[in-house]
């Protein structure tokens, strides 16, 4: 069956001129809860098909991964709650290191900084697109029963994926299940426990009701394969382990799903790709690099692909800064050569000292460390057995997927250093008692911001509109012409599922052998015999990292192992009633969540110099969750929205619905 994207050019007007805008153009500025919306576009199935469609269009636009800013984006923000990235513009003091001061009811962060509104507003829009499909459904006459419950069910899935981040991100949140006829100022929170129940309930039904893959008419339209992953997740959260593990089982054994375990699809190089194979940097080509190239994202011949996500240039596009926003940033003036000189400078192909063996930009873009990866992401999160497998594919630089800052090469043809490899320290200079150098002997002192290593595979997107323009200096990501094509769900995220769900059940070398059939792909060195929640997280690091939600699983699996008493890495337990709700910035206790959080991460481990400026990355045991943004708790003037501990505001006598079945019957009393 040949298909095309989901974005339908001839319908989606007509939700516009209907809908209140959910997916603003200011990711700052999210919308009241109260809002209400007119029912007249939902005569028609094209109605439904334009609402939809928004609903797919909205997951890639500014819910994750777009917001059309050039210096941060959703993805990144998220992750600075995570043991994947901290905060790297260094010249930005604005710049969000501080959680705890910083992260408030009121908002708070500037370029790069967390702004947990918007997170919030686009979920509720993305609730709001939804819910339109499921109130009016029964307004359009002569709808065939089962494409009814095909509308119907994608719906169900569109408002169980937000809310699977929404609880995970800020706890207790209302549940809005409709859309409503007159403006509401009276809600009420519903504990996550109950949602929970709700959205598996409603993707049951999806799950029955969607076709599969191969029966959808559309690339990106939501199909049975991803309604059955995100029940998983779903099962695991509610501790229906035999659940998850027997529908993981079924979505990896029993449908069309199956691992890329060869190259595949479009052989696209890397930087220079216009000109074709680059001369700076060459990538054997490789199963993982295909797997992540965006051409070769969606299509029958990725059998790993569950729900892709298209941007395309001529479908509704939107830009995506990945070499910008996530790259280091590599021709810092104050890096040096041995001899002094600038270490790389950024050079034009119209430049008279251009070479085009040294032509980093191109390769790198111009990354400016918005968001820099930890040491775990970069070094520890790879250790198996003892061993960092630099043999695994995905942390592999000689077959150039990932990038050390040694591979890269001077290019100031007034050093005497041309053509060699970078290099951290100064020639002859000795660690200190810290083990580490002082900051006078090294070449690269800014080591927050411009020395790190990092998946070159999963940063590098290229830049068409750049590579046309031989002045070009920026290369900044997905541009207009080129193709951004993103994973939502792949089948390597559903073998870690499976994995989790038989280590809850006591079954660790199961489990373990989940991971190595992703390590077997990986044409790794290590793989395990048996495993603990630590390793089924670090498997996911390497797996997913610039893909999942990082912080929303970590709460998740947090969540799990509070209420089972199973033992984390460190053989911590976890108490059911007091996980997510303790303070405090030392180095015991709070939940799964912090304690990765302080093992794995740059916070609360005192003041880190980078050149000459020193900074403390800081956060709470109650930044678990995020506050409620406080314009929202003053828009709802006649209810009461449940803060969340640790925050301004927080008052454990509120009322919050224990049960979905009372949240829903208490969203037709006006108020």
């Amino acid at each position: 069956m040949k298909k095309t994207s989901i974005f339908r050019k001839s319908v989606a007007a007509l939700v516009l001129a209907s809908l209140v805008t959910g997916c603003s153009d200011d990711f700052l500025t999210p919308e009241p809860l109260s809002f209400f919306e007119p029912t007249n576009t939902f005569s028609k199935e094209e109605g439904l098909q334009a609402a939809l469609a928004m609903c797919d269009r909205h997951l890639r636009v500014n819910y994750i991964w777009y917001n059309d800013r050039s210096n941060d984006n959703p993805l990144g923000s998220e992750y600075l709650f995570s043991d994947y990235m901290v905060y790297g513009k260094t010249d930005n003091a604005n710049g969000l290191r501080n959680i705890v001061a910083q992260t408030t009811p009121n908002g708070a962060g500037d370029d790069g900084g967390f702004i947990h509104g918007g997170y919030w507003g686009e979920a509720y829009g993305g609730i709001k697109y939804a819910n339109g499909v499921i109130s009016n459904i029964t307004n359009v006459v002569g709808l065939d029963e089962a494409i009814r419950d095909e509308y119907l069910g994608r719906a169900y899935f569109h408002r169980a994926y937000r809310y699977y981040n929404l609880i995970f991100e800020f706890g207790d949140v209302p549940l809005v299940t409709r859309v409503l006829t007159a403006p509401k100022q009276n809600f009420y929170s519903t504990k996550k426990e109950a949602i929970i129940k709700k959205m598996i309930e409603d993707l049951e039904f999806a799950v029955e009701k969607v076709p599969v893959q191969a029966e959808t008419k559309y690339y990106g339209m939501v199909n049975k394969e991803a309604c059955k992953h995100l029940l998983i997740k779903f099962y695991l959260a509610d501790n229906r382990f035999e659940d998850a593990e027997r529908l993981a089982t079924d979505l990896i054994e029993h449908s069309n799903l199956a691992l890329m375990r060869e190259p595949f699809g479009t052989n696209t190089v890397s930087g220079g790709e216009a000109q074709g194979e680059p001369q700076t940097w060459q990538v054997t080509r490789n199963v993982i690099w295909d797997l992540h190239r965006p051409e070769n994202k969606i299509g029958s011949f990725n059998t790993e692909c569950i729900l892709g996500l298209p941007n395309l240039s001529d479908q509704s596009f939107v830009r995506y800064q990945s070499n910008r926003i996530f790259g280091p940033f590599w021709n810092d003036g104050g890096g040096k050569t041995p001899d002094n000189e600038q270490a790389i400078l950024n050079l034009s192909r119209k430049n008279a000292d251009y070479d085009v063996t040294l032509d980093w930009i191109r390769v790198l873009g111009r990354g400016i460390a918005t968001y820099r990866p930890t040491y775990y992401a970069q070094h520890s999160m790879w250790v198996v057995n003892g061993v960092e497998d630099t043999q695994d594919l995905r942390h592999n630089s000689e077959v150039g997927n990932w990038v050390n800052m040694t591979d890269l090469t001077y290019n100031n043809k007034k050093s005497t250093y041309h053509g060699q490899h970078l290099r951290l320290e100064k020639e002859g200079a000795q660690r200190n008692e810290k083990g580490t150098y002082d900051i006078a002997d090294i070449l690269y002192p800014d080591t927050i911001r411009s020395w790190f290593d990092f998946p070159y595979y999963k940063y590098y997107t290229f830049d068409a509109v750049d590579e046309a323009n031989e002045n070009a200096t920026a290369f900044n990501g997905v541009s207009k012409g080129g193709n951004g094509n993103l994973y939502l769900f792949r089948l390597a995220e559903t073998y870690l599922l499976r994995a989790e769900a038989r280590l809850y059940q006591g079954r660790p070398g199961d489990a373990a052998e989940d991971l190595n059939e992703l390590r077997r792909r990986a044409q790794c060195s290590q793989f395990y015999t048996t495993c603990n929640i630590g390793d089924i997280m670090d498997e996911r690091g390497r797996e997913l990292y610039m893909e999942e939600m990082r912080h929303a699983e970590m709460v998740r699996v947090s969540m799990i192992l509070a209420n089972t008493g199973i033992a984390d890495e460190w053989g911590n337990t976890y108490d059911p009633e007091t996980w997510d709700k303790q303070e405090g910035t030392d180095l015991s206790g709070g939940s799964y969540w912090y304690q990765r959080m302080i093992h794995h991460s740059f916070y609360n481990q005192g003041e880190i110099q980078s050149g000459n400026r020193t900074f403390n990355y800081i956060i709470g045991k109650h930044n678990l969750y995020w506050p409620i943004p406080q314009g929202q708790i003053d828009a709802n003037k006649t209810g009461k929205l449940k803060q969340n501990f640790g925050y301004n505001g927080y008052d454990p006598s509120v009322k919050v619905w224990d049960n979905w079945q009372d949240a829903v019957a208490d969203e037709s009393v006006a108020g």
